[in-house]
């Protein structure tokens, strides 16, 4: 590491009702990864949006080599050299790679306009730079999650950054596409870059990041170095608590059954498939990304239709009517995206929670706010959602919150079968311990859960039942205490 680029003192932030930050302190030598760590909610996105110009602190001081700036806007932290690389891309799909690189500063010819042929050889420069083999020309919206974050690298790269700031950079990536960022930032660092890197998995920060800091409820903890840290330090920082490992095996025989997929097809995604859900268990549905796990769970949701095959719920065939139908019938789907697809994070809790169960809200075509708010409320209590009100907007709330929210809204529809897609992803170990415990309470309560997950450790430790697809089939079954993250793998790859 070389000498210290950044310092932050004495930060706080605060919102109504909500006090983000309460004096916390934060640095970063050149040439170092140093990971920002912390439970939903412990002001880690505070942090970033004032070091990025998004928001102002209240107070506190930020230094970048030893003298005091003012970072009052986005512009004005890219002159600074500060680049953000945002967990959600903003990259525009229809330009060309080139194109959203340079977008907002692109280079011009005397005449004053676009230079395209000095726009995509400085591109080529960049990406040649980085080290990567990517089509300055190529359209982005035709590109991999993993091509796009090196998009986004590059766009940074191109501003001359010197403290580039990852958050949650791969948690839409392939083990494989993982592994090709974090070598690109480990040569952003070894070109003497200042990186902040944001994430929950564990194994990242310690193959990664040269120190770590700890926030919990807006406020400092500790920092350490990476290399003199345990895991179990660690997580008792983050938490402030042991982590207890639950037994999150089912103990009771699951019951009668819920949901029966019979022969399941549809053109280019699936292919045949058939599988049956029981009262009281949690099936764990894994495979590589693009194995058709999400097409499954969106056509068992009526959001796909498919060319053939029977979908039942407790023995009755669910009309083709779409998501209506499928919730009529009992079935809940929490989405893998919880922000777009989940959410609608600019209204309230309340609203929320209520809009899957409007028709039974109200009378006569008017909504009962009395009824919504006593069944949100209802909820919250039960779900331990953290939220000052059931009125207040969702965008404010962390993400595991956020996440027990969209959970809230379909276990108010009291599904028979509810699928959840990634119901962990992006959020903190402690969050996803609580998530853990919810879905196998659920179970215990007799509904019957298929889990969606990339997350082989939590697919093991949860699954009562283990299905694997591979190209659009169900290629795989397994169950018993003896399976191994191997085997699992190998029936994804199809070679088992």
């Amino acid at each position: 590491m070389g000498e210290q680029l950044l310092s932050l003192t004495g930060i706080s932030k605060g919102f109504p009702g909500v006090q983000a930050l309460s004096d916390v302190s934060f640095s970063l030598a050149a040439g170092e990864v140093h990971a920002l760590m912390g439970e939903n909610g412990a002001g880690k996105s505070t942090l970033i949006k004032i070091l990025c110009g998004v928001q102002p602190p209240d107070s506190g001081q930020i230094l970048i080599d030893g003298k005091p700036v003012t970072v009052g806007s986005p512009v004005e932290a890219r002159a600074l050299g500060i680049a953000p690389v945002h967990q959600e891309l903003h990259l525009e799909p229809y330009l060309s790679v080139a194109e959203n690189i340079f977008l907002g500063c692109q280079p011009r010819t005397r005449f004053g306009t676009i230079d395209w042929k000095g726009m995509v050889a400085a591109a080529r420069g960049i990406l040649d730079e980085l080290g990567v083999g990517l089509d300055a020309t190529a359209e982005v919206g035709r590109l991999s999650i993993a091509e796009r974050q090196v998009v986004a690298i590059a766009r940074a790269v191109s501003t001359r950054a010197r403290i580039m700031i990852f958050d949650e950079p791969t948690s839409s990536l392939t083990r494989r596409e993982t592994e090709l960022l974090l070598s690109l930032i480990r040569r952003l660092r070894g070109q003497g870059i200042g990186i902040v890197y944001v994430s929950h998995r564990m194994e990242e920060i310690f193959d990664l990041c040269d120190r770590v800091t700890v926030f919990r409820d807006g406020r400092y903890v500790s920092t350490g170095r990476v290399a003199e840290t345990s895991l179990d330090q660690l997580i008792r920082a983050i938490v402030g608590r042991d982590i207890v490992a639950l037994p999150m095996k089912a103990t009771a025989i699951p019951g009668k059954t819920l949901l029966d997929v019979c022969g399941l097809s549809k053109k280019g995604l699936l292919h045949d498939i058939s599988f049956s859900l029981r009262s009281g268990e949690i099936v764990g549905l894994s495979g590589l990304v693009g194995s058709g796990r999400t097409e499954l769970a969106r056509t068992i949701f009526g959001d796909i239709t498919p060319d053939s095959g029977e979908i039942l719920v407790d023995g009755t065939p669910v009309a083709r009517g779409g998501p209506r139908a499928a919730i009529a019938a009992g079935i809940g789907l929490v989405p893998e995206d919880r922000k777009d697809q989940g959410l609608v994070v600019d209204l309230s809790v309340m609203a929320n929670v209520g809009m899957p169960s409007l028709g039974v809200l109200g009378r006569f075509g008017v909504l009962s706010r009395r009824r919504e708010r006593r069944l949100a409320e209802d909820y919250v209590k039960r779900l331990a959602i953290r939220t000052p009100t059931v009125g207040q907007k969702a965008m404010f709330l962390s993400g595991g919150n956020q996440q027990r929210v969209v959970i809230a809204k379909w276990l108010a529809t009291r599904p028979k079968v509810l699928i959840v897609d990634e119901p962990t992803r992006g959020v903190d170990v402690g969050a996803k311990s609580e998530i853990h415990a919810l879905l196998r309470s659920l179970a215990s309560e007799g509904m019957a859960i298929l889990m969606i997950s990339s997350d082989l450790p939590e697919v093991l430790a949860v699954s009562d039942r283990i299905l694997v697809m591979n190209n659009g089939r169900i290629s795989g079954e397994l169950s018993g205490d003896a399976v191994t993250q191997e085997q699992v793998m190998g029936h994804a790859m199809g070679v088992a």
